[in-house]
Order: structure tokens, then sequence, then C-alpha cells
């Protein structure tokens, strides 16, 4: 199976060339990181990270920092990437195992021996491709992948079900399947923070989460979106993303960059806030 693109042409440009220039303008725009990528590192000590899923023009040079990040630090062999489900299709927690994603980069196959493992080590995650068909914001991070380097394999997993338990659980599966097969892996939650509220109200709510998931604390971080009812989509890929990264060998964060729409686009009213972070 080819899970062909669904957002390509509104997220992100359609075409190669204008894609690569897209994701050159994200690096090089004065929110992201300031440069491209050049040659890749070989330390591998990033086992986690953060990246907004809104359309480029909005999120991508947020997004460019956790990139940058990775591509000098090194690619792992699997990349999972934990995603909110926004569309309702599919099984509570889902992934595939096999195939491949298309992408104007490309194909990105899927990790068959990985996601076959976590299924059948975790009950709750079914193996159900409808559920990432329509779903963007697993396939957003991929163009970035693509431009560090193309011989990885990924393993999507879409989350309807993003409750702590669940999502630690998820998380310790992660690990345990890349301890078991011996795998160099890099977990990506997806996820933008405030969505729709004015700009000074969207900062200082998700300040408050973002302190928390400095401290790798995902219970603090879930108290914090209650207490300050902050619309964030993938609090569940995060709270995955710092169990899985905590059980494979990391032991701080560091928040990379914090934006809003409001900021990229000009309208200040209503924004959505996006973060970058890795965990290592």
């Amino acid at each position: 199976m080819i899970r062909k693109p669904a957002v390509a042409g509104m997220f992100y440009e359609s075409d190669e060339g204008s894609l690569k220039k897209r994701i050159e303008w994200c690096y090089q725009h004065k929110l992201g990181p300031g440069k491209q990528p050049g040659k890749l590192g070989n330390q591998r000590s990033i086992k986690g990270l953060i990246a907004p899923h809104a359309g480029y023009v909005y999120s991508g040079p947020v997004a460019a920092c956790s990139y940058l990040e990775l591509a000098e630090d090194g690619m792992p062999e699997t990349v999972v990437i934990l995603c909110p489900n926004h569309t309702g299709m599919g099984s509570g927690l889902a992934t595939m195992t096999q195939g491949s994603w298309l992408t104007p980069l490309g194909e990105v196959e899927i990790d068959q021996e990985f996601a076959t493992e976590l299924v059948n080590y975790y009950p709750l995650l079914d193996d159900d491709p409808s559920a990432h068909i329509q779903e963007h914001s697993c396939e957003v991070q991929l163009p970035f992948l693509q431009e560090i380097r193309t011989d990885f394999q990924m393993v999507p997993v879409c989350m309807i079900m993003q409750d702590v338990e669940t999502s630690r659980e998820l998380g310790e599966t992660i690990a345990h399947t890349a301890a078991k097969l011996g795998r160099d892996t890099v977990v990506i939650a997806s996820t933008d923070f405030t969505h729709y509220q004015p700009q000074e109200v969207a900062q200082a709510h998700d300040e408050k989460v973002l302190q928390a998931i400095a401290k790798m604390d995902e219970v603090e971080m879930i108290q914090r979106i209650q207490e300050y009812q902050v619309t964030m989509c993938g609090y569940g890929p995060v709270t995955a993303t710092i169990e899985a990264s905590r059980n494979m060998g990391a032991q701080t964060a560091s928040i990379l960059q914090y934006a809003t729409s409001g900021d990229t686009g000009g309208d200040k009213d209503s924004v959505v806030g996006y973060a970058s972070a890795v965990f290592r």
C-alpha cells in the first residue's frame, strides 16, 4: 500500500522544486534556526522531539528548529511519528504495519518489523490505515525528514485516545520495541498548542505548558493544560514521546523555539501556538 499525500498543495507545496524552496525558506526565516542543515552529525543523542503541524507558511520555521537539531545530531534508522487524530476516522490508536508514504520528495517506507512488534506488544494499538488516509499531522513531518536524509523508515501512530495512562503505555511500548529490535529510533510528537486565542493569551498559557515539558513532567503538563484550558491538540503524543524518550535514556528537554501564527501570518487577534523541542 502506498499512502498518497492528503495535504500536498495545501499545507505545503505539491511539486518537488517548490517544496524544497519552501523548506529552505523555513530554515532561513527569522523565526527559524537561520541556517540549513549541513553535514549530518553522528552523535545520535536525541531520543524525541516536538514539531508543529500547521501549514509551512505558518509553522514551518518553528518546525525547522527541531529538524536542524536532529540533522546536526544525526538521523536514526527509524522515526516513530505520533500525531493526534483530527478526522475522527479509524481506531483509537492506529498505526500501519506495511507499505510506504508518498510525498513530493519521494517514498518513505514503513518499518514493518517495528510496527508489527508494536501491535503485537500493545493490545490497544491497531493496524488501521484508515486513520491515516486524510490525517495531516503526521504527513507534514515527512518532507523535513526527507530533506535531511532519505534512507530512514517510519512508523506512524494516530491517537484519538490521549489519556495519560494510554499515552505512557504507548511510550513504554515504543522504547521496549526499539530496545528489543536494537533499532536506533527517534520519536516525534506532532502537535500545535493553543488554538484561536489572542496572541498574549496564547503565549502566556503555552508558556505554562512548555515549562512542564522542559522538566519532562507530563503529569504537570496535563494539569496545566486543564488549569489554563489550553487547546493543545497533541498532548497525548507529547506525553508518549516524553515517556519513550525517558525510557530510551533521555534526561533533559530543550525548548528551542515558540511562535504563533500571528508572528508568521500577522493576525494576532486569533492565533495558533507552535513550539519545537528536543529530548536527549
